[in-house]
């Protein structure tokens, strides 16, 4: 048992170093982004302009479910006045940027380790080298600018869209039944700057992660077909996983 805990975190530390290795040769490489402006502009249109409008449908059924939820527990108490500031602050603070990441994970990060697996498996990696073109710059510098903005982009829509879910639930609800000036005179009175500024350092966060873990995980796939599955299915795992871990140390550090 000491023998196998000890190789699962002498593994856990080593994916743990090649991913911080493989961000560091990114971020190297932002210099080149000028260079690489169509490949930027194409993952950015499958980033943001893909998921867009499945992203505001999972905001506007969150926002409604959280204030049905919620307006349904306050009525009871009176103080159902309040539930705007209550789906505001939940969506920005938590449920926009995770949520939204977590669908970006799923969607976007599992195709950009099948892509990048891919290419691993049919040595086409190994011909950009043959090229002399460094498969970090080539490959994992524009998913990362593009996740850097798309992510943040797509929360802000989200917000926006849960907010006035909420908004509409609370209305016509009859055992809600706040005013739509009352449930936004409760949500600005309650939300502040940073909060949205908090929000939207969670989404760029958890865009890099995406972007970071879809692309490691490509460069790492073998035992073709089959290993391109295994890499999809480890990198939609692996990047809800430190989601989670990053937006609680980031929570943490936001009070």
């Amino acid at each position: 048992m000491i023998r196998l805990l000890g190789r699962h975190l002498m593994n856990i530390s080593q994916t743990i170093g090649e991913m911080l290795k493989l961000l560091v040769q990114t971020l190297y490489y932002f210099k080149e982004a000028p260079r690489n402006r169509a490949a930027i502009f194409r993952q950015l249109a499958d980033i943001g302009i893909g998921t867009f409008p499945i992203t505001l449908l999972m905001a506007l059924f969150i926002g409604m479910v959280l204030a049905l939820q919620t307006g349904s527990s306050l009525a009871f108490y009176g103080t159902q006045n309040v539930i705007g500031s209550i789906v505001g602050l939940s969506m920005v603070k938590e449920l926009g940027p995770v949520m939204t990441s977590l669908l970006v994970a799923g969607r976007v990060g599992s195709a950009m380790a099948a892509e990048v697996g891919a290419m691993e498996i049919y040595e086409e990696i190994a011909a950009l080298k043959t090229l002399e073109i460094n498969p970090v710059r080539y490959l994992a510098m524009p998913r990362l600018i593009a996740c850097l903005a798309a992510v943040p982009a797509l929360v802000v829509f989200a917000i926006f869209v849960g907010v006035a879910g909420g908004a509409v639930v609370s209305k016509v609800n009859p055992k809600i039944n706040v005013p739509y000036g009352v449930y936004y005179d409760s949500l600005v009175s309650s939300l502040e700057y940073m909060d949205v500024c908090k929000g939207l350092l969670k989404a760029t966060v958890f865009g890099g992660i995406i972007a970071q873990v879809g692309c490691y995980v490509g460069f790492k796939t073998t035992g073709g077909a089959r290993g391109i599955g295994r890499s999809t299915t480890r990198s939609v795992v692996l990047s809800f996983l430190l989601i989670f871990i990053a937006n609680y140390f980031l929570t943490r550090l936001m009070l």
